[in-house]
């Protein structure tokens, strides 16, 4: 089982940068241990997760293509130039 550090990943426990690790255990799973405390997450927990709504999540997409709006600039004739 090789450990591979993810760079600038910070513990959602303890708070310390650089200490979490990342592999695949024994059941093909992938998983994320943080070497401070001790912490552990796997991909199965991640993924029961819910991801949080954004402008860019895919179903925000959809609706925000249809609210698509032109607009038109023209020039101010009280402007000088």
């Amino acid at each position: 089982m090789k450990k591979r550090f993810i760079a600038g990943a910070v513990c959602p426990r303890c708070s310390e940068m650089d200490k979490i690790v990342m592999f695949t255990n024994d059941e093909g799973v992938q998983s994320k241990e943080c070497v401070a405390c001790g912490f552990s997450e796997t991909m199965k927990d991640l993924e029961q997760q819910q991801e949080l709504a954004t402008r860019v999540t895919p179903e925000q997409e959809a609706v925000r293509d249809e609210e698509v709006q032109v607009l038109q600039f023209h020039s101010n004739p009280q402007s000088k130039h």
